[in-house]
């Protein structure tokens, strides 16, 4: 029999990076590593990554609560709960919570490499070493992302 995974809540691997909070509920490991998944809890007022943009993955992002603004290129969009937003690869993007109440997205990754991208933030984190957007930059570039120049 297959085994089907459960994560119920409270549980998952829970990284800190930054003032945000994420929440893996699928690394990969239980689906061939097609999909990761993950919560991102974003507390009032805080800028998301610099826009960006990704080669080797799509990035799904589903609203659950609060609002978030969504910033494609030169637009913004902002997506209250119950929103969708799909970004292919090449696409440049970035998020932010410029409310006043957290906001929480969940997070979908295909395929689910960029799972690893928020460990290794993490571990950077961990090691003392700052989050700057130069080593940032290093690691995006492991996973096929770079930032979007032309928006900065």
């Amino acid at each position: 029999m297959t085994a089907v995974a459960i994560i119920g809540p409270g549980d998952g691997e829970l990284i800190t990076n930054g003032p945000s909070t994420i929440r893996i509920l699928e690394d990969g490991s239980s689906t061939g590593h097609r999909l990761g998944m993950a919560e991102i809890t974003i507390p009032p007022h805080i800028p998301g990554p610099p826009q960006h943009r990704h080669a080797q993955h799509d990035e799904g992002f589903y609203v659950l609560s609060g609002t978030v603004r969504f910033t494609v290129g030169a637009d913004d969009h902002d997506a209250p709960a119950g929103t969708w937003v799909m970004v292919p690869p090449g696409a440049p993007h970035t998020f932010a919570n410029v409310g006043d109440k957290p906001a929480v997205m969940l997070n979908t990754f295909t395929p689910d490499l960029y799972v690893q991208y928020f460990r290794d933030l993490k571990a950077m984190v961990e090691s003392g070493q700052p989050l700057t957007p130069g080593s940032v930059a290093a690691v995006w570039a492991k996973y096929g992302t770079e930032p979007s120049t032309e928006y900065a």
